[in-house]
């Protein structure tokens, strides 16, 4: 070992090569393991300590990549080398690498940059979509407030049945890989295990592991509160795996299944958290806030080329989530038909408004996929708009109410 000649350039060039490989098969192609306690905190990004270190060896003139058994672990060797090359080295004290989240990182943004850049195999250039679907099944148990973590038998059931009728990519049914590939993302929890976790590859290991142990799994603690209670967060992520993993697919019948839609294609109702109380106070500042948080990230997809609408079957059915709950957050649970003769006494389930968000211009006709082109209709207004005598007329009132009302939500951040 010549630890003490490791420099910067080394360092670097490990973590350009984790960031090439991604953190699975960086980690499986030396033999390490998740790290435990401490992670190399770089430009934003945490990174596996020891594995880097080891790795930054191999770049050394002569030397070789290190393996973990050839460190005494802790402060005296990988962690020591990054603090003396003046690299930022946090201190992760949770038990379980499936549980953990970086110290001051922001749930939110944690969550959506683990399920943007997940470590996926890929067939003729397409992202398989063993974890997205894994992924999307959770989604909905979190949505309907299902409890969290479920046993392994009940998990491989699930899965199996889903893949065999959703994966079109030519992945087999077996539940385990993504599993396992989404513990290593730091996305999963399986408790009731002994032993360290396998690597997301291969047959027999994985098989006989899962035979062995039969864990119970799902989403982390954090990752299942912020998609059970933010409705922001559940319209990001799905967006985020439609677009990443589903590009050129219809997802519809998928979506059906896990719970995510109705029959009509529209959002199923989400278990209430709490009860919705219809008089508690707006803070316009926080509002204007979540409003531009969701109205970038749209545009962002929109930047990339448009909406998935574009690209599907089905125009109607698969636009972007995030522009819808930025319409429904603005609205602020009424009509926003200036017109509007009355909405329905009545509630959904969740003691929720009954509102139906729509685009005025229509996506077929060049309309935009964007919060400043819809507007959170009531059943009658919504009808009158799709069919009423009165409906290009409204329609102009719309898109007018629709611009200011986008205008004035972010006017209230200044």
């Amino acid at each position: 070992m010549a630890l003490s000649d490791l420099t910067r350039g080394e360092i670097d060039q490990a973590i350009a090569e984790f960031d090439r490989l991604g953190r699975a098969e960086f980690l499986d192609t030396y033999t390490f393991g998740p790290a435990l306690r401490y992670f190399l905190l770089h430009e934003g990004r945490r990174y596996d300590s020891k594995a880097v270190v080891g790795v930054a060896h191999g770049y050394l003139a002569g030397q070789r990549a290190l393996t973990t058994r050839d460190f005494s672990g802790g402060l005296g060797s990988a962690v020591g080398v990054l603090r003396r090359l003046g690299y930022t080295v946090l201190e992760d004290t949770a038990t379980d690498a499936g549980t953990r989240t970086d110290p001051g990182t922001d749930p939110y943004a944690d969550l959506l940059g683990r399920v943007g850049t997940l470590t996926v195999h890929r067939s003729s250039g397409a992202p398989l979509l063993f974890q997205p679907i894994t992924l999307l099944w959770s989604l909905g148990r979190a949505l309907r407030g299902e409890p969290r973590m479920v046993a392994w038998p009940e998990t491989e059931r699930a899965l199996v049945d889903l893949l065999k009728r959703h994966a079109v990519r030519g992945e087999r049914p077996r539940p385990d890989y993504p599993v396992l590939a989404l513990y290593r993302a730091g996305l999963w929890e399986l408790s009731g295990r002994a032993g360290p976790v396998p690597p997301a590859r291969g047959d027999s290991v994985p098989r006989r592991w899962f035979a062995e142990h039969r864990p119970s799994g799902g989403l982390t603690a954090s990752a299942y509160d912020l998609l059970h209670r933010s409705a922001e967060a559940r319209a990001a992520v799905l967006d985020t795996l439609l677009d990443t993993y589903f590009d050129g697919l219809d997802p519809t019948g998928l979506l059906q299944d896990v719970g995510l839609v109705g029959d009509e294609g529209e959002p199923a109702e989400e278990t209430a958290v709490e009860p919705v109380d219809d008089e508690r106070p707006v803070d316009p500042v926080a509002l204007a806030a979540a409003y531009d948080r969701m109205c970038r990230r749209v545009e962002q997809y929109e930047a990339r080329g448009g909406s998935r609408e574009r690209t599907t079957t089905s125009t109607s059915r698969h636009r972007l989530w995030l522009a819808r709950e930025a319409v429904r957050e603005r609205c602020l649970g009424a009509c926003e038909n200036p017109g509007c003769t009355g909405q329905p006494a009545d509630t959904t389930a969740s003691g929720a408004p009954i509102l139906e968000i729509d685009h005025v211009v229509d996506l077929g006709l060049g309309g935009r996929d964007h919060p400043s082109n819809m507007a959170a209709l009531c059943p009658n207004c919504h009808a009158v708009k799709t069919r009423g005598r009165s409906r290009e007329e409204l329609r102009a009132v719309l898109l007018e109410v629709a611009r200011k009302r986008h205008a004035a939500t972010l006017a209230a951040m200044t």
